[in-house]
């Protein structure tokens, strides 16, 4: 990774909470409410040339990465053409509207993580099987990734370009002041494998942390962690809602009240501007880190915050963020398009993405590449984050996504733990309010 100021795409998702946690890292792009192009992407771009378009949100990465003019210099005969809007939340609800009546659509739509179950279940055969492109190679992919992105008939309609494997950043001076090791294999050791184990951790840190200070910043962060870590979430593999009877669910329930009750939690909600001064004030030891989070933490921590902060295996990896590239049937250059989708999300591109933005691969073909393997951060004590990220990625569990993710996760912790953590509500009487928010929901 080159040592450079980065610009990091937003992740734009329904709670800031779990894998879905709105409000990150917002893009450099002009807001609006239109997903893609004002047709199919179709007609000239001058001189014989065809003009793809791509519709992404906030300030996705591809176009800054330079990936667009290389392939335009591979491709005399193809000018690219980006359509962006700022936030997931404007450009979701219009390209949903768009593919209802097949138009208004670009050559390309980019779809967040969040929202590719609702295709892959109810929009399907609205977009192209990328699967069967020429150059795509399903065994490229992390097999978890190339499931999200395929539907029941076995059609794979969004191409994976970055994921979010977790691990735990830590900062290594409050460690040292609370008696706990500050090197990376060591503080991975204290949990591994076990989210029980990080609560003990905590219990040993809060019992000579430095004044002032926390073990994690809040409950509802460590409880997406935890759910992000299972094989199972809200829905179960045949599509089946699942939420209040799984046991991983209420695994990470428990566990997150158990950080609130034994005062663990410096009681903040993730991407607030009191949680970015906390960060900025070293207010809390440790946070639940997919690679996109460093860049972030480096924005609000400043040069105060470097080489203070570290990076450790989380103690079971989860992924939090990610995207994919769909092609529309409806689009007027679906061949251009697809040849285009797939080089963009070859290994070597991709590679190249994680260099220049830090966007971590969908395909672990890129983890042998030098961009990849040989990656350091110097601001996280030169970490080798393309070594710990790739063998978190690695680790992530195929979990079933459901259409109503997002929903679920967002009142599960606005509406429940954030209760527990901020106002002291029993967990038992903050989960059976949550419950009933989510049901009425679910019901609209």
């Amino acid at each position: 990774m080159r040592h450079r100021t980065r610009t990091y795409r937003k992740v734009t998702v329904l709670a800031a909470v779990t894998a879905l946690a709105a409000g990150l890292l917002a893009g450099c792009a002009d807001d609006g409410d239109e997903p893609g192009g004002s047709s199919g992407g179709g007609g000239g771009g001058g001189k014989g040339k065809t003009t793809l378009t791509i519709g992404v949100f906030g300030a996705f990465g591809l176009q800054e990465a330079g990936l667009y003019k290389e392939y335009e210099k591979l491709h005399p005969d193809i000018t690219i053409k980006q359509n962006s809007v700022q936030r997931n939340e404007n450009y979701w609800p219009a390209l949903l509207t768009h593919l209802s009546s097949g138009s208004g659509l670009s050559d390309i739509q980019a779809v967040e993580v969040g929202n590719i179950a609702e295709l892959t279940t109810t929009h399907s055969g609205k977009l192209m099987d990328l699967g069967k492109t020429g150059g795509v190679d399903k065994d490229d992919f992390l097999d978890w990734k190339w499931q999200q992105g395929t539907a029941k008939d076995g059609r794979t309609i969004g191409l994976g370009t970055d994921i979010g494997p977790t691990s735990i950043c830590y900062r290594k001076d409050l460690f040292k002041k609370a008696g706990l090791p500050t090197g990376r294999e060591e503080v991975g050791k204290l949990w591994a494998g076990d989210w029980d184990k990080y609560l003990a951790a905590g219990r040993r840190y809060q019992a000579k942390a430095p004044e002032g200070t926390s073990f994690v910043d809040g409950a509802t962060g460590v409880m997406a962690a935890v759910h992000a870590s299972g094989k199972e979430k809200f829905y179960d593999k045949d599509g089946e809602l699942v939420y209040k009877d799984n046991p991983a669910v209420k695994e990470g329930w428990d566990l997150a009240a158990e950080f609130a009750e034994a005062g663990l939690t410096a009681k903040l909600q993730q991407f607030q501007p009191s949680w970015d001064q906390a960060i900025s004030n070293g207010s809390f030891a440790t946070l639940s880190c997919p690679p996109w989070m460093l860049g972030y933490i480096k924005d609000k921590a400043g040069d105060k915050g470097e080489d203070k902060w570290d990076v450790a295996p989380s103690p079971r990896p989860g992924n939090w963020g990610g995207s994919f590239l769909t092609v529309p049937e409806a689009g007027k250059n679906k061949k251009e398009a697809a040849e285009l989708a797939a080089w963009l999300t070859e290994p070597k591109q991709l590679a190249t993405l994680f260099d220049e933005r830090a966007s971590f691969p969908s395909a672990d073909a890129a983890y042998g590449l030098p961009e990849v393997k040989d990656a350091k951060n110097p601001y996280f004590g030169d970490a080798p984050v393309g070594r710990i990220f790739s063998k978190a990625a690695e680790g992530v569990p195929v979990q079933p996504i459901g259409p109503k993710d997002g929903i679920i996760s967002q009142y599960l912790a606005d509406t429940g733990m954030l209760g527990v953590d901020q106002k002291g509500t029993a967990p038992d009487k903050a989960w059976d309010k949550a419950v009933k928010t989510i049901d009425n929901a679910l019901d609209q």
